[in-house]
């Protein structure tokens, strides 16, 4: 899900979706969706200076944000194209990738709370037939320290969904591809991101529960925080009005010679590949924002869950793996808990997959809530090998330091 992600921190995902191929020339306008007035209309400026110099900077096609402080509406605004000539607008729906990631970990810890398991629990007790359940926690697929390798990563994956963009995969295949190989270290021991442990984390919640995901979903995490705008549809469908999205990432795949321009609708490829079916959701920018509040308040959890779900005690205890690509130290800019991570003093997820990024952020002390979702130009992709960053992570941080100077988000080294 980043799934998708990532932010500097965080690993590059080899990022895909559904594609209708369709070589043209980018094009950024300054159009904007009518905005509301705003409750501060000095802070209100502060981000959209923000989002205005990023665009630039970053090369974006499209910025979506909205920014509320202890629920007072600061910004809620639309800039650029959806598609030429298109102007991007926020209730314009586009996919939340890895922002799941932190409804099922919800989803997890309320059973918990409810006494149903422990995330201590080993994942055999549910899932029997997955190599090495035997040896993994609930808790360990949830904080990612299971060991099981990211079929993300793997060449098989890349091939295939770069190769064929609208193919549609199944858990069962996505697993089977992880664990051919053995788990990269002892579970409990060092951290790796990988899709992995959602994808089986949700298969185990169904058995738990005895319910599908996407109703689970629905009746203990959506429904209950109003998201109306989050669903998974069960296909690359997307809710209309949609913000499009376009990149250049199959430029190696393709063979497309270094200087020619490539760069294609990416929109409605396949997104089967990121987590667990039932939780591969579309969003609109309002529901990302209550989704950071509810997610850096504990709205659904017990204060105890919530605790656990923060947690930063990887800091100091993983490290660098020879032949793991997704494995680095936490530190203070990038700390992995259960389903959410701590930046600083800021909690937030950070989805970048096919030509769309995304991130949410919540900086608890003063009530500060970030939502953001880009699109990019072509001038956004290396020219030689189509990749990019993920420039909403980059641009949250931004409107963070800008507005909180005193507990400002950790930006990276690379600007973006």
């Amino acid at each position: 899900m980043d799934v998708l992600r990532k932010g500097a921190w965080a690993p590059r995902t080899f990022l895909v979706l559904l594609c209708l191929v369709a070589l043209c020339t980018a094009c950024t306008s300054a159009n904007s969706s009518s905005p509301s007035l705003p409750a501060d209309p000095a802070k209100a400026e502060t981000v959209m200076k923000a989002v205005r110099d990023t665009m630039a900077d970053a090369h974006l096609k499209a910025v979506i944000v909205r920014v509320t402080i202890d629920g007072k509406e600061i910004v809620t605004q639309a800039v650029g194209d959806s598609m030429t000539g298109v102007p991007a607008t926020t209730d314009m729906h586009f996919r939340n990738g890895a922002v799941a990631i932190s409804y099922v970990s919800t989803l997890l810890l309320q059973l918990v709370d409810e006494k149903k398991v422990s995330l201590d629990d080993k994942v055999s007790t549910w899932l029997p037939d997955i190599p090495y359940t035997d040896r993994v926690t609930l808790g360990q697929l949830a904080q990612m320290t299971s060991g099981y390798v990211d079929y993300v990563s793997t060449q098989e994956l890349t091939n295939e969904q770069y190769g064929q963009p609208f193919r549609n995969f199944t858990p069962e295949e996505l697993i089977a591809i992880s664990t051919r190989n053995p788990l990269l270290y002892e579970p409990g021991t060092n951290w790796n991101y990988s899709h992995t442990n959602y994808v089986i984390l949700g298969l185990a919640l169904e058995k738990i529960t005895g319910k599908k995901m996407d109703a689970l979903m629905q009746e203990k995490v959506l429904a209950p925080l109003g998201l109306d705008n989050t669903t998974d549809p069960g296909t690359p469908a997307i809710t209309e009005p949609v913000l499009h999205a376009f990149t250049s990432e199959r430029r190696q795949t393709l063979e497309i010679p270094a200087g020619t321009p490539f760069y294609e609708d990416s929109t409605y490829w396949n997104p089967s590949w990121t987590i667990t079916h039932g939780a591969i959701q579309t969003t609109n920018i309002h529901d990302m924002n209550a989704t950071a509040v509810a997610i850096g308040t504990g709205t659904l959890l017990s204060p105890e869950s919530n605790q656990k779900m923060l947690t930063k005690d990887l800091i100091g205890k993983t490290t660098k793996l020879a032949g793991c690509t997704t494995c680095f130290p936490q530190v203070a800019g990038y700390t992995y808990g259960l389903g959410i991570v701590s930046s600083g003093n800021w909690v937030m997820q950070n989805p970048l997959f096919a030509g769309t990024a995304g991130s949410f952020a919540y900086l608890p002390s003063q009530k500060v809530a970030i939502a953001v979702a880009v699109t990019f130009d072509q001038a956004a992709f290396d020219p030689t090998s189509g990749a990019y960053k993920n420039s909403a992570d980059f641009l949250w941080r931004k409107i963070g330091a800008a507005l909180v100077p005193g507990e400002a988000p950790p930006i990276p080294a690379d600007g973006q």
